[in-house]
């Protein structure tokens, strides 16, 4: 795992994952793009899938570090985080 940016919306949970060089914008499990910076990414999103009312700015999404990641524990069937709330 990556660093990414985290936002939970009434159409799925989305994700902007650093990916080597590129960033990939996912909703869920289905990945809507790959763009050379988030913001650009951010923006893709937010076109994309107007309905799930994103945020227009970064600071305003969750990020979680490559290092928080590296220390989770994965299991052969996956991890699938729960959203408080």
């Amino acid at each position: 795992m990556l660093a990414q940016y985290v936002h939970p919306s009434k159409t799925g949970l989305f994700r902007i994952i650093r990916h080597g060089r590129q960033w990939r914008v996912l909703c869920e499990e289905q990945e809507i793009g790959r763009h050379e910076t988030a913001e650009a990414a951010l923006i893709a999103a937010r076109m994309t899938c107007p309905l799930a009312r994103l945020p227009g700015e970064l600071a305003q999404w969750r990020y979680i570090p490559e290092l928080a990641l590296a220390h989770s524990r994965v299991s052969r069937e996956g991890t699938r985080w729960k959203l408080a709330g």
